[in-house]
């Protein structure tokens, strides 16, 4: 079974965790699983690698997602959007940058 059929059977921060066997606090879990989780994805989705994550790979950026928050918060990591606005951090899509019509 490929790592990705196995990953879609784990429901759980704690599930992930185990699965790749990182050890952790499950105060930090029950705090910051979503965060955890959210970095998780943005770490893998900014690879600088080409191909398909290897369990190495997955493992490791798990393992500084949770790593992330041991020793910060949800807050001043600013994971989801809510925390960067909040924090004036603001985005604007490439998209909607034009220039001025004279």
């Amino acid at each position: 079974m490929s790592i990705e059929l196995e990953m879609a059977e784990l429901e759980s921060a704690e599930d992930f965790l185990t699965y790749f066997g990182i050890a952790y606090d499950p105060g930090v879990i029950q705090v910051c699983r979503l965060h955890i989780l959210q970095r998780f994805h943005d770490y893998l989705k900014y690879r600088t690698d080409a191909g398909d994550p290897t369990r190495d790979q997955y493992r490791d950026c798990l393992a500084r997602a949770y790593e992330d928050f041991v020793h910060s918060d949800a807050q001043t990591e600013k994971v989801f959007r809510v925390f960067k606005r909040a924090a004036g951090i603001a985005t604007v899509p490439l998209s909607s940058i034009r220039r001025a019509r004279s």
